[in-house]
């Protein structure tokens, strides 16, 4: 098996894995959401997109296998929390909106249409197509709810906290060196960015998107800044 081809598949694999994670996340926040905000139409939106997430994990998983890295899901999967405990119901279903929403989607939306600008093996390409006209709302709702709870409460808590969701982010190896046997046309053709490719969307999704969203509706970027500024070693 080539390096591109192995590296597709793991990738491939690990996407099925957080998409599987994402749909039990937004089933999770949509319940939340609605106790407090029964008017919101956020909810709706994120119980639509928790069967997206569904129908996008069976895609990766089985565009996995086909690469050589068979998938095996758990059924009875449950998804942990991710918002700081001393953060009120409330405040933590925002945190856990922007994480997973504002940035998170944001990131996967910029990556899908990097990949679609470039030509990709027919199946590899459908699926990215099938992925990519859902993210799209996945990251509106996201910025929905920010929108909606900056007028109905306080957001500006979620500045200092920002680090702590985007180091919840990244891959571990994102600011390090490629692979030494990297292929990044063979990846590319395989919907999978090269780590210098991967690290630039990341940088320019937050600088040119995320950062601006957030501090309109009243959230500091500068604590995600600085913080991204010594992960990236920029200064």
């Amino acid at each position: 098996m080539s390096s591109a081809r192995r590296a597709a598949a793991e990738a491939w694999a690990f996407r099925a894995r957080v998409e599987q994670e994402a749909a039990l996340r937004f089933d999770r926040l949509a319940e939340v959401v609605a106790s407090f905000d029964p008017d919101s139409p956020v909810p709706a939106m994120m119980r639509r997109a928790a069967d997206d997430e569904r129908r996008h994990t069976e895609l990766c998983a089985r565009l996995a296998g086909r690469l050589g890295n068979p998938v095996v899901l758990d059924r009875d999967a449950a998804v942990a929390a991710i918002a700081p405990r001393s953060l009120d119901e409330r405040k933590a279903a925002l945190y856990e909106v922007v994480a997973a929403c504002c940035i998170t989607e944001t990131e996967s939306m910029a990556t899908l249409t990097t990949l679609l600008a470039s030509e990709q093996d027919p199946e590899v390409r459908e699926v990215l197509h099938a992925i990519s006209r859902d993210e799209v709302v996945h990251s509106r709702m996201g910025w929905a709810h920010l929108s909606r709870e900056s007028v109905a409460a306080e957001v500006a808590f979620l500045g200092p906290l920002v680090p702590g969701m985007l180091a919840g982010t990244i891959d571990a190896g994102l600011f390090g060196a490629p692979p030494a046997d990297e292929d990044p046309e063979g990846l590319l053709r395989l919907g999978v960015l090269s780590l210098s490719k991967k690290r630039a969307v990341f940088l320019g999704t937050l600088e040119q998107v995320v950062f601006p969203g957030l501090e309109k509706f009243g959230v500091d970027p500068e604590p995600g800044r600085r913080w991204l500024a010594h992960a990236a070693g920029l200064r």
